[in-house]
């Protein structure tokens, strides 16, 4: 009716051009009792005129918090998100933790390398060591705030592979699990936190690194199936510096070995080949211990998540003797897992293989 009494309207002509002048979208009621629209708009043209991306200028300007509100609001991203953090769970926590309660039933091995000794213990690490779960969740948020519905099914098939990808690696925990020598050290209430979270038994393969490995390259690939990649070079580039950051800081802060990287790049090349070939493997290793990519110009207030980005990281650096080192120890190991790997029965028998060879742990738990 609004329709019909609008092309009969008198006034037709007279109110198109208003919608072109005025744009405020209000009514007004004519002298025929008819109601004009001051704003007449298509939904074609509303579309052409929407920007294709209205998300922050970086993804670290992201909220870590609105994707757990949004993914429990939309019917498709709800079940796969509930199944996700089911796996993580069932996975990584309770795993551990039915070690830890029921000693003996899997071997635990030793995972400490000669080389840790040449990475030092450097606690101020620890705030981007922690940042690693946001760094996942706001690559949601900058795609399900900055393109909406364009990129459900990305958003939804990034949760399915996180929620498989532990499901994947708990092949191998089953199995096997591992430690290493990480300091006793509670000084700060973060440190206190992961002593008494995190028993410290899945340290082959790193789930830290495959994590933030699985959230850059995936991050990448959305971008360049919407023909983005090079709009946002930026942003790809900030992903992956800071997934190079988490996985500096696992070291750093003591909670894996040289020998957890390699492995976890193995796995994940097992895992998705396609997303993380040995080429994309071997010039990420290659980039580990460079140094932090320069500060963006800021004025005014800080953001506040500053300190979990990749340019301020702490300045720790390494010789430049040992940390080639270091690097040419991690593609060698990855190279020979590869090689292993394709005549093996299964992909984790390279790294059991690689465990058994191991010193076993023998002593009673400790935190």
């Amino acid at each position: 009716m609004f329709l019909k009494a609008l092309r009969n309207s008198p006034d037709q002509k007279t109110a198109h051009k208003g919608t072109d002048d005025n744009h405020n979208g209000v009514y007004k009621r004519t002298k025929h009792g008819g109601i004009v629209a001051l704003r007449w708009m298509t939904f074609k043209r509303r579309r052409d005129n929407m920007p294709r991306m209205r998300s922050a200028a970086g993804v670290y300007d992201e909220s870590a918090f609105y994707p757990w509100i949004k993914v429990f609001c939309v019917p498709l991203l709800r079940p796969v998100a509930i199944r996700c953090l089911s796996s993580i769970i069932r996975n990584f926590f309770l795993r551990q933790y039915r070690a830890v309660l029921l000693p003996g039933r899997i071997p635990i091995c030793k995972a400490d390398h000669p080389l840790d000794q040449k990475i030092p213990f450097v606690p101020s690490w620890i705030t981007i060591y922690l940042d690693f779960g946001s760094y996942w969740v706001r690559m949601m948020t900058f795609f399900l705030r900055g393109y909406g519905r364009r990129t459900f099914a990305a958003v939804r098939d990034f949760i399915v592979s996180m929620g498989d990808m532990y499901l994947f690696v708990s092949k191998l925990y089953r199995q096997n699990l591992s430690t290493t020598d990480r300091p006793f050290y509670i000084a700060t209430p973060r440190f206190l936190v992961i002593h008494l979270l995190d028993p410290h038994l899945l340290c082959i393969p790193s789930l830290h690194v495959m994590v933030v490995i699985l959230t850059y390259t995936t991050f990448a690939a959305i971008l360049r199936s919407l023909g983005d990649e090079d709009k946002c070079r930026a942003q790809i580039e900030e992903m992956k510096q800071g997934a190079l950051a988490i996985t500096q800081s696992v070291l750093f802060v003591k909670q894996h070995s040289v020998n957890c990287i390699p492995t976890a790049l193995y796995a994940m090349t097992s895992y998705n080949a396609k997303l993380f070939p040995p080429e994309e493997a071997e010039s990420f290793i290659n980039m580990l211990f460079e140094k932090a990519p320069p500060a963006p110009s800021l004025t005014g207030q800080l953001p506040s998540n500053y300190k979990v980005r990749p340019w301020a990281a702490p300045g720790t650096r390494l010789s430049a003797e040992d940390a080639g080192e270091i690097k040419t120890y991690i593609i060698s190991l990855y190279r020979r897992f590869l090689a292993e790997g394709k005549s093996a029965s299964s992909w984790e028998e390279p790294l059991l293989q690689f465990m058994r060879g191991m010193p076993k742990k023998v002593t009673s738990y400790k935190f």
